[in-house]
């Protein structure tokens, strides 16, 4: 079986505690099968989370791992 050497993941945080998210990760481009859920340690983002707070995985290089990336939401108070 072959892994994925590069990909990209599309998540939404669900619901998290002190410790957990809760998530689901849709790929980009989709698939033919229904969004994946997961349980990440929250020390894991590299930011702030918040219910509904879109991120991505993204693991670019094969011989790199993946790493996440939160997505800056636009300052609609301009």
């Amino acid at each position: 079986m072959k892994l994925l050497s590069t990909f990209i993941l599309v998540g939404v945080v669900d619901s998290f505690d002190a410790h957990f998210a809760t998530v689901e990760f849709t790929t980009n481009p989709a698939s033919n099968g229904p969004p994946a859920v997961a349980v990440v340690p929250v020390r894991a983002f590299p930011c702030e989370i918040k219910e509904g707070q879109v991120f991505f995985v993204a693991k670019l290089h094969e011989d790199q791992p993946a790493t996440i990336i939160c997505h800056e939401e636009a300052d609609e108070s301009r």
